[in-house]
């Protein structure tokens, strides 16, 4: 792809050049912004949500996520729609969306519908910004806010019409292309996550050696353990405590891939909940205690600490009566207790569910002698690398495809490359797969009212 033949200054900040035979309009030629709310109707609206992979419809019944008492406020969203939100922006991951759907979406988002400009064209140029989060020269206030008269008076580099429609098909060819290559490296790493755990779950109910004497566990999914361990129940190892008023300790988080972890304060991107000013009612977890997010706990939201540190006063906190907490560890985390822990849940919707102590305690726990514990834990932390090692290999190859189609996005909207003279074969288009079993964790952005 070569370069366009000549170029002119202009007045954007980020932007200093464009092609000479570019125009500049201000945002209002463009888009016009719609304030229709659904009222009393919003049942009859498909419920949308700004995400890092677009907009899209959210499940309601799914229950994943939080929802408003009513969705009154919300505004109407109709097929082809721009949505931005203009607060926040540095701290929201994903600011600007064009909409495939008719629905609705928060009443904090502005809205606006589009005319004389391809919608694509709009939609790649403002999404190659907000990758950047280039438009800060337009902020305001301590929210980082964009005044809509503000926005809409800003300039917008308008390649002749025929010129935006082929910037659109060629993008469209090759973020496809890059979307396949993404989607494929997904399902692999989803299918060594699905090895990962069952080496896990293999190794604490079934142990590491063939063909001795087994026993029916007394659980339908569980099928037989080796014959010469023992069950008891989780009451019989865990006792709740509470403590609270350390504000001074370090925020820690417990989440379903990792356990107890040390929350970056820091990372905008991954606080999407928020955090008060005030932390004394915050429970301290003390190194080597059981700590527990008992809304998540069906998805393995829970773990053995490996530091001392405060968490949300709504999450479950306990004494571990059990020798080899590495191994209670790991146990406790493999697929098989999750399918535990999700018949102790209880709730409307699924992503509601509240674990129940009384009947947590019930949850048998399958205790092999100590010495082949100790074997366990060992044959666990040789073979997990492995594993490991194969995910994080897929997802750096994620991220290059993920730099590489921001990049030729950017490229190409602000006039970098000339890809007038670019023949586009036949293909389907491919969009990027969304992770539907991320509750809280994948890329579904908090939505805040003003």
């Amino acid at each position: 792809m070569n370069k366009y033949s000549s170029y002119v200054e202009s007045p954007l900040p980020w932007l200093p050049h464009i092609p000479s035979h570019w125009e500049l309009v201000r945002n209002k030629n463009i888009f016009t912004e719609t304030k229709d709310t659904v009222g009393s109707d919003s049942e009859n609206y498909v419920l949308l949500s700004l995400t890092l992979k677009g907009i899209i419809p959210r499940d309601v019944a799914s229950g994943k996520g939080k929802f408003p008492k009513d969705f009154d406020a919300y505004k109407v969203v109709r097929q082809g729609d721009m949505a931005f939100c203009l607060f926040d922006i540095d701290e929201t991951p994903r600011t600007v969306g064009l909409s495939a759907y008719d629905g609705m979406l928060t009443g904090a988002y502005t809205i606006f519908h589009i005319d004389n400009v391809n919608p694509r064209y709009a939609y790649y140029y403002y999404l190659a910004l907000d990758n950047v989060k280039a438009m800060k020269p337009l902020y305001s206030g301590l929210r980082k806010t964009i005044n809509v008269n503000t926005f809409l008076d800003t300039k917008f580099p308008m390649p002749p019409r025929g010129e935006q429609d082929q910037i659109v098909r060629f993008l469209d060819w090759k973020v496809s292309k890059a979307n396949a290559l993404i989607n494929i490296k997904k399902k692999e790493i989803k299918s060594i996550e699905s090895l990962k755990h069952s080496a896990v779950s293999d190794a604490v109910t079934h142990g590491l050696t063939v063909d001795i004497p087994m026993k029916y566990s007394g659980v339908r999914w569980l099928g037989d353990i080796p014959a010469h361990w023992t069950t008891i129940k989780l009451r019989q190892l865990l006792s709740p405590v509470s403590e609270k008023n350390h504000p001074e300790l370090p925020l820690l988080s417990v989440v379903r891939e990792q356990g107890v972890i040390v929350r970056d304060v820091d990372d905008k991107e991954a606080n999407h909940n928020y955090i008060p000013d005030d932390l004394s009612g915050y429970k301290m977890v003390k190194k080597g205690q059981f700590a527990m997010n008992k809304m998540k706990a069906w998805q393995g939201s829970y773990g053995i600490s490996d530091y001392t540190g405060i968490v949300s006063p709504a999450y479950f906190i306990f004494d571990v009566a059990f020798d080899n907490l590495e191994y209670f560890h790991y146990a406790i985390r493999s697929k098989v207790y999750v399918n535990f822990f999700a018949q102790a849940s209880d709730g409307i919707r699924v992503g509601q569910w509240d674990l129940q102590m009384d009947k947590m305690k019930e949850i048998p726990f399958i205790v092999p002698p100590a010495d082949e514990q100790i074997a366990i834990v060992e044959h666990i932390k040789k073979t997990l690398p492995k594993y490991d090692e194969a995910i994080e290999k897929l997802k750096a190859e994620v991220a290059v495809l993920e730099e590489y189609k921001a990049k030729l996005i950017a490229d190409v909207v602000t006039g970098k490359v000339d890809v007038r003279n670019e023949a586009i074969p036949d293909y389907e288009f491919v969009d990027e797969e969304t992770d539907s079993e991320d509750d809280g964790e994948g890329d579904e952005i908090e939505e805040q009212e003003d």
